[in-house]
């Protein structure tokens, strides 16, 4: 896949933006899991940072790629950061929270306005309907 210079700039001046320094990360390489096989289990394209400051951990195991990975932890950091001190949460905790509300079970007062409203759509149809002789 890889990283583009345009989007690796972009990454670095977020950072510069929520002052977020190199020296104040501490990055880690692991051994990666999960599906990916022999490539995945040898290689150390698992990245780890932590931002001293504030004490925000992130993982990122997206790519087979290390240098892409790095890229994509940094960009993982600074969403958290941000939510973080703006106190507004990312487009993923927004698209967490919409799923969970539509699996949610429906209360029965909910239940039943949602039937009556169906009863009443089913009979307002049934006076459409062509007069037999």
């Amino acid at each position: 896949m890889g990283i583009t210079k345009e989007k690796e700039e972009g990454v670095r001046r977020q950072m510069l933006a929520l002052g977020i320094r190199e020296e104040d990360l501490i990055e880690k390489f692991i051994l990666g899991s999960g599906r990916g096989g022999q490539n995945l289990q040898k290689t150390s394209s698992c990245v780890y940072l932590k931002h001293i400051p504030t004490g925000i951990e992130v993982k990122c195991q997206k790519d087979r790629s290390q240098a892409v990975n790095r890229i994509l932890a940094r960009r993982l950091l600074c969403e958290a950061i941000k939510e973080r001190i703006q106190g507004e949460k990312s487009k993923k905790q927004h698209e967490i929270e919409k799923i969970r509300r539509q699996k949610r079970r429906r209360s029965r007062k909910q239940k039943q306005k949602m039937l009556e409203g169906k009863k009443m759509h089913g009979e307002k149809k049934a006076l459409r309907a062509k007069i037999s002789s």
